[in-house]
């Protein structure tokens, strides 16, 4: 349990980074806003895997074998994030509203994933 709260404290803060780059995307360069998310998702991931490695598995093995586990598990997330919000706007949802939902998913699922196999 303890490692899901240290992952969640590291999520919130890669998350911030994920909001700051999908807003900025959306709102001053107009991307749409399933590929915001996508952009956001690879930032933020950048943030979540230093933080995850050192802070929630303490890991110690190589970066080499972690780092492209890591970017093949956030793939998968940030892939799940944009069907979901693409889905969500489609639906009428504010995109934010929508990327909130696509986060609780990805939480859920990056987690188990990163605890079984990135950071073994």
């Amino acid at each position: 349990m303890q490692h899901f709260f240290r992952y969640s404290a590291v999520g919130a803060f890669a998350t911030a980074a994920h909001y700051l780059v999908l807003v900025l995307c959306v709102e001053a360069l107009h991307v749409p806003a399933y590929l915001a998310s996508g952009i956001g998702a690879v930032v933020g991931a950048q943030v979540a895997y230093a933080g995850n490695r050192w802070f929630t598995f303490a890991h110690r093995g190589a970066i080499a074998s972690s780092w492209p586990r890591f970017q093949v598990t956030a793939l998968a997330g940030a892939l799940l994030g944009m069907v979901i919000v693409g889905l969500g706007v489609r639906l009428g949802l504010h995109y934010l509203v929508a990327q909130l939902l696509a986060t609780g998913a990805s939480l859920v699922l990056t987690f188990a994933i990163n605890r079984v196999w990135t950071f073994r």
